[in-house]
């Protein structure tokens, strides 16, 4: 491992922040259509891409610049925040393909964006430095005729000390930013279930990755598809605000209002 970073004053013990939004587009790529035939009123729903989680990725990357990976293709043809085991990562569209086709798609869609994200982080970490990786998703607000009782859930490995942190700084500095907002842990689903960061942490060690999923509830979300303005800015401040105080914590100084 090469010497290690110093921490941008931004980014508190991070040296470097890195977003992906692995739903990014319900697009359907050329000569894909025949396998997705019978998928087209699924396209614009959560099965077919995380409405909003782009734009909010995007805001997310320009106020800490830094570096994006989006998925541009349809989850229904493959999901890139699955793992290619047991078929997790194909739809009921693809999940029937011949082994061969199936490799094929990994190939063309699901590699790439897994190899570009893992080796912008193993350059840090070989380097020294502590990479923090936000997956941006949206998640709909009835599931299964269930009603999703949170509007902005965090998943991470309750395992490991600096996703433990960060989340609850964040959650404390988002209280505060938006008290009306009902924010959980771990919720609409498990951080340590299936997904890219599940991945990446069994490859990086805990003191260099630190994993987080966001998750917003698309009932929050506006015309366009896209978060209420001071939506996104609260939840991009408390961010900062939550980077400030573990660098402060690790400094040793006290956390405010603790």
């Amino acid at each position: 491992m090469g010497r290690r970073r110093k921490a941008p004053q931004r980014l508190g013990g991070f040296t470097l922040l890195v977003v992906t939004c692995e739903h990014a587009s319900n697009a359907v790529p050329r000569g894909a259509s025949v396998l997705l035939k019978g998928a087209g009123s699924l396209l614009s729903t959560h099965r077919g891409w995380d409405r909003g989680a782009p734009p909010l990725a995007r805001a997310m990357a320009r106020r800490f610049n830094a570096p994006l990976f989006t998925g541009a293709a349809t989850r229904l043809l493959i999901d890139l925040n699955r793992s290619l085991e047991r078929g997790r990562a194909f739809s009921e569209f693809t999940r029937g393909l011949d082994p061969l086709a199936r490799a094929l798609l990994a190939d063309r869609h699901w590699t790439p964006h897994r190899d570009a994200v893992t080796e912008e982080i193993g350059r840090e970490v070989d380097a020294g430095g502590r990479v923090l990786h936000i997956g941006v998703h949206s998640f709909t607000p009835v599931l299964r005729g269930v009603r999703r009782n949170a509007d902005v859930g965090l998943l991470y490995d309750p395992r490991r000390a600096l996703e433990k942190s960060l989340c609850a700084a964040w959650l404390a500095a988002l209280a505060t930013a938006a008290p009306g907002l009902r924010c959980r842990k771990n919720y609409p689903y498990l951080g340590t279930s299936d997904g890219f960061t599940t991945t990446l942490r069994k490859r990086f060690p805990p003191d260099h990755y630190a994993g987080i999923e966001l998750e917003v509830n698309q009932r929050l979300l506006r015309g366009g598809d896209t978060l209420d303005a001071a939506l996104t800015r609260n939840l991009l401040g408390s961010l900062a605000q939550a980077l400030r105080d573990e660098a402060q914590e690790v400094q040793g100084g006290p956390r405010p209002g603790r």
